[in-house]
């Protein structure tokens, strides 16, 4: 076994999620060695040696992968968002169906496999959110992203996953908090205000909706309302979010409209939608187009179907199938995302649609109790999944078909695994780039009723 601070040449065969590139010594132990790329040759500084793997570094590359790239950002490996900005895309959509199908296999059990994966229509500026956690130095506030694995703030105002008016709005606020001398809250002593900014635009509307999070009400709002609506005049809501508490929760339930409207609105798959700062919006419009495109075709929809939207958010998947359905039920746990959701339906004259405040499995579990006997359930957890009393609700409901969205393929492996187990075949399956050049990766999954099951 090779020890620390050993250097050892070895070839990069796969790469994880996370970015780092996996190889093995002659003696056949493992190492994983960030910002490495599969088919490079290169020498590997051992960092921390373990019984059957270890961490390693870059030395030098010997002969480099014929699938890198030239990195395009400064921060590449410092801050906590990209981690394939040094491979070909075209690599990168590789990478993550294989790894999709893996974890499937692995973890699920399954003999299944993705039909495909589908590309971002755009790889930069196609995040439509962003958070910006607030630091201050000799030369006033500044904003960025938090280092992998930690709080520390890597500065970064312009990125290219972002919109180039982002940091127009950023440089804003600067000017403004240093004019006023507005602090940035310190994690470690709890004392300053500022602690994030939150800015979300919609893509087909271009509204914006400004969110600042801080320990405490801010001074100075008519003008920091000028600052802002002079960088871009597109700008409809400005909103304070006090936050006073510790941990890693970003946003609280204590807003308060400074300015405007406490929303956005912005149009998909041809619905309108209002998006509050809570509520769940996919960050990538146009790739969720796409997918939602594939959750309505897996859904087979004819008009005369019950479907449960669980964890519906502002009720976008549900919405953008509701007219070739005969009943909507949408279940999500924010208050506010569902006020959302309702006046989205409204506005849209879609009246076959209602939304219940609850907890996806208490409410599921009522819905099963009341005799609804769903055709279609889709469901969109958060990346710990699906929770076992959904599973039960699900089984005790006996839909035809189950949809699952996820943005965490290990989950979504484990849940198909719990589905089958209780009669629903995995039948198809596609993978979405939603966040290109970053670690994560989206699968829609059609799970049908297997014959002679949960009946």
């Amino acid at each position: 076994m090779p020890n620390k601070n050993d250097i050892v040449t070895i070839e990069i065969t796969d790469i994880t999620l996370e970015g780092a590139g996996v190889g093995k010594t002659e003696e056949g132990y493992v190492l994983f060695v960030p910002g490495s790329a599969p088919g490079d040759i290169i020498k590997a500084k051992i960092l921390k040696a373990l019984a059957s793997y270890g961490y390693a570094k870059i030395e030098e590359i010997i002969k480099p992968s014929p699938d890198r790239v030239e990195v395009d950002c400064p921060v590449f490996a410092k801050c906590g968002g990209c981690v394939f900005r040094h491979i070909s895309y075209e690599k990168e959509l590789e990478i993550k169906k294989n790894l999709v199908d893996a974890q499937f296999e692995r973890i699920g059990g399954l003999d299944i496999r993705c039909a495909g994966i589908t590309a971002s229509p755009e790889v930069c500026g196609y995040r439509n959110k962003a958070q910006f956690p607030v630091g201050s130095d000799e030369k006033g506030l500044y904003f960025g992203f938090f280092a992998q694995h930690s709080h520390r703030i890597i500065k970064c105002e312009t990125c290219a996953l972002h919109p180039a008016f982002y940091t127009d709005i950023l440089a804003a606020i600067k000017k403004w908090g240093d004019r006023y001398k507005i602090s940035a809250y310190n994690e470690e002593t709890k004392a300053g205000l500022l602690r994030h900014v939150y800015i979300r635009d919609g893509r087909k509307s271009g509204e914006i909706i400004v969110c600042l999070v801080a320990a405490g009400n801010t001074p100075k709002t008519k003008e920091l309302t000028a600052a802002l609506l002079a960088a871009n005049p597109k700008i409809v809501g400005i909103v304070l979010c006090i936050n006073k508490k510790e941990g890693n929760e970003i946003l609280s339930d204590n807003f308060r409209v400074l300015w405007g409207k406490g929303y956005m609105t912005d149009t998909l798959c041809g619905v309108e939608f209002d998006i509050s700062p809570r509520s769940f919006y996919q960050v990538n419009h146009d790739g969720a187009e796409k997918l939602y495109g594939i959750a309505a075709e897996y859904a087979r929809l004819t008009g005369n179907e019950t479907i449960i939207d669980l964890y519906c958010g502002t009720g976008t998947i549900g919405l953008s199938m509701a007219k070739r359905a005969k009943k909507l039920i949408g279940i999500e746990i924010i208050p506010d995302a569902v006020k959302n959701a309702a006046a989205n339906a409204a506005r849209a004259g879609i009246e076959n649609a209602e939304f219940i405040c609850a907890d996806a499995g208490k409410a599921a579990l009522e819905l099963a109790e009341r005799g609804i006997k769903p055709d279609v359930i889709i469901v969109d957890p958060p990346r710990k999944g699906i929770s076992d009393d959904v599973i039960k609700a699900i089984t005790d409901m006996s839909p035809e078909r189950v949809v699952m969205i996820s943005c965490n393929s290990a989950t979504a492996a484990r849940d198909a695994k719990k589905l089958d187990e209780v009669g629903y075949k995995a039948t198809k399956m596609q993978a979405f780039d939603m966040f290109a050049r970053t670690g994560h990766v989206e699968s829609v999954v059609c799970l049908t009723r297997k014959s002679g099951g949960n009946q």
